[in-house]
């Protein structure tokens, strides 16, 4: 990732000024904060307090630890609400219904937020460097531009509902010890390097998963792993093979997952592409851990890490608790294996936003939180907090020398090990964005519904996909 701001630039977007073209990092992170310091823009809402209501997630749970230097900067006390995505959903469409502002600040998840609520959030653009208040520091330009598109915006670039706070996306864990402890054998066996990158195909991976399911490897039984679960787990796992054999849930899939419709079509999952990845998925599923269909994700991250299986397609941002525990360095990152279509590797992040109904000193002091949360140096904070964190959003924050030389062992920031998949799982034609529609809940559940009777055996691919494609079209109105 490359640089397209000067150093000159992030401080003159926060309203300072200094020649800082000799500062080395660190110095250029103390300059800045001491700029925001002295900056009378920070103070203007001091005394305030502000609601900050979140899903339970790394980034927020590290913030939530470090508020101190927030309230130093501006006087603000902010007081975090974390809960479970669903419950979270529930309290924002109720405090946007009743025209108050009970939270300020909003984790503004793409598809259950964003896109049913989008008029209850505020334009930030409106706020951005406005009526006396900061710019986004390095500008808008500094997020990665898919993860802009997916978590800021709905239906088109005019209004940005958010900047982008977290960014979980799904890629290929595997054993590394073990791949390379077997490597040679493998590829005598197999006929091809197994060695995981997107050079392999998702039939290589279910050959590779095979071969690791005998007897002669001892430290796992099974090749290969999945958040099969009934619920919104399996759907993500299954929407990684969907896509990259061509399938989408709609015509225009790139648009409908980027910026989002309130009228995607008919749905698409009848078409053939998607049966092909339906019957592969079958396929791949009746080789893997049969304590599949009963994980999310924080259960096959549990039984990778118990040696239950050499490889999962997983979250990446759970590589900071297994290189902490007694898999550290036997771990390796990938992105996932091509389809017929390409590599997809199903992005989960989410932005931050500000509740439309706020006014006065709680829009500024919830502006000010938003630009400080999601700013360079609170990115860094947080890959470095023992308490929880995310991986960065900002290309800035992967171009710092620390965090660079962080990507590769030893490491102090272990999701940085997978940084060099993450570069490539996140560019325009690898990142897998599922749709961005108003009634996605529905159409989620449509999904992992239909796939579990055919994980269980009770119906073909083909009538799942077509059963499915029954629900969301009722769901949408298509």
């Amino acid at each position: 990732m490359t640089i397209h701001h000067s150093r000159r630039d992030i401080l003159k977007g926060l309203g300072g000024a200094a020649a800082l073209t000799t500062l080395g990092a660190g110095s250029f992170r103390t300059a800045l904060a001491q700029t925001m310091a002295d900056d009378k823009t920070w103070k203007q809402a001091s005394g305030t307090t502000i609601q900050f209501i979140s899903e339970n997630t790394p980034p927020t749970t590290a913030i939530a630890a470090n508020l101190e230097p927030f309230k130093k900067l501006t006087g603000i006390d902010v007081k975090i609400t974390q809960l479970e995505l669903g419950d979270l959903v529930k309290k924002v469409a109720l405090d946007f219904g009743s025209g108050r502002s009970a939270y300020d600040v909003i984790y503004a998840d793409p598809y259950q937020v964003v896109a049913p609520y989008h008029q209850g959030l505020m334009d930030l653009n409106t706020l951005n460097g406005k009526h006396g208040l900061p710019a986004v520091p390095k500008g808008l330009g500094d997020f990665i531009p898919t993860q802009l598109g997916a978590a800021g915006y709905f239906g088109n670039r005019k209004a940005l509902y958010a900047l982008p706070y977290d960014c979980p996306t799904m890629i290929w864990i595997y054993r590394k010890d073990l791949f390379d402890k077997y490597h040679d054998q493998m590829q005598k066996d197999l006929g091809f390097d197994p060695t995981p990158s997107d050079k392999i195909t998702w039939e290589q991976y279910y050959q590779i998963a095979k071969w690791f399911n005998g007897d002669h490897v001892k430290e796992v039984k099974y090749g290969t792993g999945h958040q099969a679960k009934q619920y919104d787990s399996l759907m993500c796992d299954f929407s990684n093979v969907l896509m990259a054999y061509g399938g989408e849930y709609f015509h225009n899939g790139d648009q409908v997952g980027l910026l989002g419709t309130a009228k995607p079509g008919p749905c698409t999952l009848d078409q053939p592409a998607a049966i092909k990845a339906a019957q592969f998925y079958q396929k791949l599923l009746k080789i893997a851990d049969p304590g599949s269909t009963s994980w999310d994700w924080t259960g096959v991250a549990n039984a990778f890490e118990n040696d239950r299986f050499a490889m999962m397609p997983e979250w990446h941002e759970f590589a900071g608790s297994l290189e902490s525990g007694k898999l550290k360095g036997k771990v390796g990152y990938a992105p996932l294996p091509t389809g017929p279509a390409r590599s997809a590797n199903l992005y989960g992040g989410t932005g931050i936003g500000i509740n439309g109904n706020a006014t006065g000193k709680q829009k500024t002091a919830a502006w000010l939180f938003v630009v400080w949360a999601t700013s360079p140096q609170t990115q860094l904070a947080g890959l470095k907090s023992k308490q929880g964190g995310g991986t960065p959003t900002r290309t800035s924050v992967y171009n710092m020398p620390e965090v660079k030389k962080a990507s590769h062992p030893p490491t102090d920031m272990p999701n940085m090990l997978t940084a060099d998949t993450m570069q490539v799982a996140w560019d325009s034609d690898h990142i897998g964005l599922r749709p961005k529609i108003p009634s996605w809940n529905q159409a989620d559940t449509a999904v992992f519904t239909e796939l579990s009777k055919m994980l269980a055996g009770q119906q073909s691919p083909e009538q799942t996909m077509k059963s499915a494609k029954h629900k969301i079209d009722s769901a949408t109105g298509a």
